[in-house]
């Protein structure tokens, strides 16, 4: 029985729902993943280009402080760009709707690969600045509202799997980040320019698909009232139908701003949730693996100019997962992968911290390290890489989501800010016993996990909200102003 239900939770969505969810994706979460890793390969041809440029302006050698000062700049203004993106991006999904403001959101990848296309025959660094902030703007914007519109346009036996395309492309951007920045294809000091203008290559390639798929039905059904437009949206019109009841009641109903929602009692479990799993997707020791990669792999005997070749292998590793997940997401469901992931890596973060502490006490122990490396990378793109979207669309109903994505996104890029800021300390102070920090945070979310949140697989959003407060409310409230109806508490406003 359990395997006819697998087999049915396995059988892929309409052709229709694949392709807009492309369309979306590819100007979306595919430009955060691809300009995470993008910048890694011309590091060295930059600093030559900032340095002659200082030399051309000023007669003089630039220090190596403020050398590194200005890479540091180009690198991190991305998740500043981040941040401001995810604080206007729910806002602009109301304006905008979900496609028109995945559509506009192009407009800033665009200028960006301009103006980093033009640094260096300009000789203005300066650009490289701006731009990286617009690229960060963009993947705000595309990390906040692309899962908001899969969430919506996808009917509820196909959510989860919908949902995996964030941290599928995701994935497939870094990964076609790395292997562009090869020094056979568009990785060579002469390319570098070209390289980091290839962003524009995503958003022409949107704005040619995505006008040719409908906006979000629920969206126009429950924000907009458009009754007509929402008819044409059919990829899911039986996931409407179950809801009908729901969403006619929230027609007109004012979308709720982040500060309203964070003000709302009846959702705090909710809040607590998101907020705590946008932390740890950042801090759960994802970005220290990668750190440690290189040198994990040179330990193993892997020459330097083959390092990153075997780089690529790690990206495509975490590609596999995120593409494995997304077909077992509807049948193991939610729950499962995201509290199975946080507890393997909770696993290899021990076994990680002894294979580097001995590292010297076998010829075999590099080796064990480096399968460390990989376990970890598939652990996390089990669940926790992509499951944490998917959760934040479906703990939320209509009138609350969009402020959910802002509220969620914004949190992950001040974390992604907070590690990249942190973690170098973190290595000096603690060197390889930094991954019992992570062990610890690991650990912790997925108690939370198993205590706390509910299954959200093949329900409806109202029912998700109806569950989600009937488990949590009943452990801590039961007192005046309180009511019970259908066996559920709920806060009398």
């Amino acid at each position: 029985m359990h395997l006819t239900k697998c087999l049915f939770y396995l059988q892929l969505p309409k052709r229709s729902l694949l392709l807009a969810a492309c369309a979306a994706c590819i100007g979306g979460t595919f430009q955060y993943g691809y300009n995470i890793s993008i910048i890694n390969a011309p590091t060295m041809y930059v600093h030559n280009f900032i340095n002659q440029t200082w030399r051309d302006r000023y007669q003089t050698n630039i220090s190596e402080d403020v050398l590194t000062l200005l890479w540091s700049t180009i690198v991190s203004i991305f998740t500043l760009g981040g941040l401001i993106g995810a604080t206007i991006g729910g806002t602009l999904s109301v304006k905008l709707g979900r496609k028109g403001t995945l559509l506009a959101n192009n407009i800033s990848a665009l200028t960006a690969a301009l103006l980093m296309g033009l640094s260096y025959p300009t000789g203005y660094f300066e650009l490289l600045i701006i731009g990286r902030l617009l690229t960060g703007v963009n993947a705000g914007i595309g990390i906040c509202v692309q899962p908001l519109y899969l969430g919506e346009i996808a009917p509820t036996a196909f959510r989860g799997a919908m949902g995996m395309g964030t941290s599928i492309f995701i994935t497939g951007g870094i990964l076609t980040g790395q292997v562009i920045g090869l020094k056979e294809i568009l990785g060579r000091e002469e390319y570098w320019p070209i390289l980091l203008s290839t962003t524009c290559i995503p958003a022409f390639l949107q704005l040619l698909i995505l006008p040719w798929f409908p906006e979000s039905p629920r969206y126009l059904l429950i924000d907009k009232g458009d009754n007509e437009a929402c008819k044409k949206g059919k990829v899911i019109a039986q996931s409407l139908h179950r809801e009908l009841p729901f969403q006619n009641n929230l027609a007109g109903v004012q979308t709720k701003k982040p500060w309203e929602l964070l003000m709302d009692r009846s959702v705090r479990w909710q809040l607590l949730t998101i907020i705590l799993l946008n932390i740890a997707q950042q801090l759960n020791g994802i970005n220290a693996i990668y750190f440690y990669a290189g040198y994990v792999f040179k330990r193993s005997g892997i020459p330097d100019d083959k390092i990153p070749y075997v780089t690529v292998g790690t990206g495509a590793c975490e590609c596999i997962t995120a593409l494995t997940c997304g077909v077992l997401i509807e049948c193991l469901g939610r729950k499962v992968l995201i509290s199975g992931g946080y507890a393997l890596m909770s696993i290899f973060c021990i076994l990680f911290t002894l294979t580097l502490t001995f590292q010297d006490a076998s010829p075999v122990v590099p080796y064990l390290s480096m399968a460390c490396v990989f376990a970890f990378i598939l652990s996390f793109g089990l669940g926790p890489g992509g499951v944490t979207n998917i959760l934040t669309a479906e703990l939320f109903t209509q009138d609350s989501r969009p402020a959910a994505y802002m509220i969620a996104g914004s949190v992950n890029w001040l974390s992604f800010f907070f590690i990249g800021l942190v973690f170098p300390f973190i290595v000096i102070g603690l060197q390889q016993y930094c991954f019992l920090v992570f062990l610890a945070i690991c650990s912790l979310v997925a108690i939370y996990i198993f205590l706390v949140v509910p299954e959200t697989k093949n329900k409806t959003f109202l029912e998700i909200q109806t569950e989600f407060q009937s488990s949590n409310s009943r452990k801590v409230y039961n007192a005046d102003g309180w009511f019970k109806t259908n066996e559920t508490l709920f806060h009398q406003e």
